[in-house]
């Protein structure tokens, strides 16, 4: 759970300007977990729900007999049990304070005992140690007397779920009705296993896990404490990996500033938790997107030789695949600083290019694999294994999709789709893929290739030399980059460009903002690898054609309001307020192309998906 970092009591803070030789020999050194742990209701940090139920419920004096604790390990539960013992019996020696109070802003007569846990009317009690039914009479005996010095006696027991179901039981009626001397406090990680019966007399707090933007903050404000010096980007990776854990957080951070021994860099972080370089773990993505198996092997390969575990790389690359998929659904989640600023500006170009169909394939196929991994004998070869499906099968069309390209009939049939010959790597790891396609694309060229056979054997280099490619529209551009499965370069003609004019050979455009600057040189290479000549493509300022994006979201749109007026499914939205048109979808009787340009909205191939508000 976390403090704000006041240390526990004033004596107890160090100063970073003391000689540490002299500080270590007056005492032993405390870790941050335990220096730097709340000692009061302002410290904690990320449980503000928490605070203010507390606050309320002090002000207004409606102070319940039982509360319950609950959450993953190291987000505060015994410390905040602490706090609501020190508030409970809060006492200046001038008697100024007549009852609990949230409000401590120095110690107290009492609190500096119940913090170190030693206080005589303030019981802690490890269930895990302390299960039985005998330990639970102990309790039910002393609740009777009263406090030998505070106001209250406060029973502190930790991990609750542990004990017996005759203790549970044995507990029951004290739990109900104790004496008004007595508050109980129980702590669990387990709260499942608590039985209802408990439960039923227990106000229960539900303490959540702590952002890692708030958790950073934190960190950077102990390290300065500590006159440490740390990256941010240092700060955000132990953040990540404690999970919403304060204490999992100040124990990586202890570690980290002892095996840097000096600044805490995000590198000397990565090795000590033997993460893989970020940055390589996103040039790995690409390539796996571009399908480019060579660079992602060579790529995997240079991780491994400095001592990566291909599980934590594939981890990592699931972990980013997630984040990418996070910022295409919520843009505003690449603002999150506990990320590095590389990583959130590829993830949004990533999630602007990349479409959801692919994304989810590659995070089952990374959740599957990364199980397969940690199994194997061979870690490594079986990565490999795990890269190689990836990258050939991510980009895979639906069954939906196949069942539709052969109904067009320029795809392949299914026995050639299944038993395709894997395509061969690229000369170089800038370029595409370059063998014959799997699937066609919706609108077949009129001298595209006839559909692939299987090949038992590999192909001859002249074989795998393009052939000469004539394309004579952009649309059929865009579907040639479908072809050779290049997604990157698809997503980018599709959103980023804006046509001005096209020829066979030459290709004129304006860019979007947003819009990678290498694109134009990238473009030119792979067309020449692609159609087997030359092609220059050049970048105007004129305003050009919407983008194939904008135009489809247009299309879309019109659909949508065409349909809105038929009178049918204006009285299909009467007689469910609330409803609206979501999806136009147009019926297998005629190709989709026909009713493109449809605006009367009687078109009877048109169904029309509704959705309550």
């Amino acid at each position: 759970m976390n403090d704000a970092g006041a240390p526990l009591t004033p004596d107890e803070s160090d100063n970073p300007g003391l000689d540490l030789g002299s500080a270590q020999a007056a005492k032993p050194y405390r870790v941050l977990a335990r220096k730097y742990r709340p000692a009061g209701f302002e410290d904690l940090i990320g449980q503000e729900a928490v605070v203010r139920t507390v606050s309320n419920a002090f002000e207004t004096g409606r102070i319940p007999q039982a509360w319950i604790l609950t959450g993953v390990r190291g987000v505060g539960k015994t410390t905040t049990a602490r706090i609501l013992a020190r508030a409970l019996n809060y006492e200046l020696p001038d008697g100024s304070v007549k009852g609990p109070t949230i409000h401590m802003p120095k110690l107290g007569v009492h609190c500096q005992a119940i913090m170190e846990s030693r206080h005589m009317d303030v019981l802690e009690m490890d269930a895990a140690s302390h299960t039985g039914v005998d330990d639970v009479r102990q309790i039910n005996d002393s609740v009777r007397y009263a406090p030998a010095s505070a106001r209250y006696k406060v029973y502190i027991i930790d991990e609750v779920h542990m004990l017996s179901t005759a203790a549970f039981n044995a507990f029951l009626k004290t739990l109900e009705e104790p004496p008004e001397h007595a508050k109980f406090v129980f702590a669990t990680t387990e709260i499942r296993k608590v039985p209802v019966t408990v439960l039923s007399r227990c106000q229960r707090f539900d303490l959540r896990r702590v952002e890692a933007d708030v958790l950073m903050a934190h960190l950077a404000n102990i390290a300065s404490k500590e006159g440490v010096e740390a990256e941010p980007e240092a700060l955000g990776i132990i953040a990540r990996a404690a999970e919403g854990s304060v204490r999992d957080s100040l124990s990586l951070l202890d570690q980290a500033i002892a095996h840097a021994a000096g600044p805490v860099r995000a590198d000397a972080v990565r090795q000590m938790l033997g993460l893989a370089d970020r940055t390589r773990v996103i040039d790995l993505f690409e390539s796996l997107v571009r399908g480019d198996i060579a660079s992602a092997f060579k790529e995997f390969r240079e991780q491994y030789d400095t001592g990566a575990d291909p599980v934590v790389v594939l981890s990592d690359l699931a972990e980013f695949v997630n984040f990418v998929t996070r910022v295409k659904i919520v843009p505003a989640i690449a603002d999150n600083v506990a990320f590095g600023e590389t990583e959130r500006k590829r993830a949004r170009d990533f999630a602007t290019k990349i479409s959801m169909r692919v994304l989810s394939r590659m995070w089952q196929m990374l959740l599957k694999g990364t199980a397969e991994v940690r199994d194997a004998t061979r870690p490594a070869a079986a990565a490999e294994m795990v890269l190689v499906r990836i990258a050939y099968v991510a980009d895979m069309p639906t069954p939906d999709e196949a069942i539709r390209m052969i109904e067009q009939g320029g795809g392949a049939s299914p026995a050639a789709v299944g038993n395709a010959a894997p395509r061969p790597a690229p000369a170089a790891p800038a370029s595409t893929l370059s063998s014959s396609p799997v699937r066609s694309a919706p609108a077949p060229r009129a001298n595209a290739e006839p559909a692939m056979r299987p090949q038992m054997t590999a192909p001859s280099p002249e074989a795998q030399a393009a052939p000469t490619v004539r394309v004579a529209s952009f649309p059929e551009l865009v579907a040639l980059a479908g072809e050779k499965r290049d997604l990157m370069t698809k997503g980018a003609l599709e959103a980023d460009v804006r046509l001005i004019r096209f020829e066979d050979g030459r290709l004129e455009v304006a860019l979007e903002r947003h819009a990678q600057r290498t694109l134009i040189n990238d473009l030119s290479r792979k067309l020449e690898l692609w159609t087997g000549r030359r092609w220059t493509v050049v970048v105007s300022n004129e305003a050009g054609q919407p983008t194939l994006r904008s135009q489809s979201e247009a299309a879309k749109n019109k659909r949508e309001r065409a349909a809105e007026t038929d009178p049918r499914v204006r009285e299909v939205l009467a007689r469910f307020p609330g409803a609206k048109v979501v999806e136009v979808r147009h019926l297998a009787a005629e190709p989709p192309e026909s009713h493109a340009d449809s605006d009367d909205g009687d078109d009877p191939a048109d169904s029309v998906d509704g959705d309550d508000a």
